[in-house]
């Protein structure tokens, strides 16, 4: 059994500054370890496009896994983590996201994105701790394999031609 690791990235004005708890990420890192990935890192960061995207670069350097995203996927003037994600990824994986929100009825409200950048993984779910779990959970099992394909694709070409 291959080995995956994980980092979650809370996207939260509120949390950045230190005026909420990230109730969102505790519960996605907990899941993930839950479902055997490993947890590498966490980070708060500020909504924003630039802020987010900086971040998502930043944690994607050197790694292959998942990146999880948990905020500013709704429909607020700040909500904009999807505009981030889609700033970075090289291909979107839209199924991933699409599945994910059928879970609940109000999924529909999320917008996030999911999509590959490297061999990175990056999916966008609500900061809501319960939506952030349900949407995770509906997809964890085929997340792997993806993170697998991942790695496989990158070693039968190397030079991305």
């Amino acid at each position: 059994m291959t080995k995956h690791f994980a980092k979650v990235l809370t996207v939260s004005d509120g949390c950045y500054y230190g005026k909420r708890q990230d109730t969102s990420g505790e519960v996605l890192r907990q899941l993930l370890q839950d479902h055997d990935f490993e947890v590498v890192e966490s980070r708060i960061s500020p909504d924003g496009i630039d802020s987010v995207s900086s971040r998502l670069i930043e944690m994607s350097g050197n790694f292959h896994g998942l990146i999880v995203t948990t905020g500013g996927t709704g429909f607020t003037s700040r909500d904009l983590t999807p505009e981030a994600t889609l700033k970075v990824i090289e291909r979107e994986a839209p199924g991933i996201a699409e599945y994910s929100r059928s879970v609940n009825k109000l999924g529909i409200l999320s917008r996030g994105r999911c999509g590959i950048l490297g061999q990175v993984l990056i999916f966008n779910v609500p900061g809501s701790p319960n939506g952030a779990r349900e949407m995770v959970e509906s997809v964890i099992d085929t997340i792997g394999h993806a993170i697998d394909l991942l790695r496989d694709a990158t070693a039968e070409h190397p030079t991305n031609e």
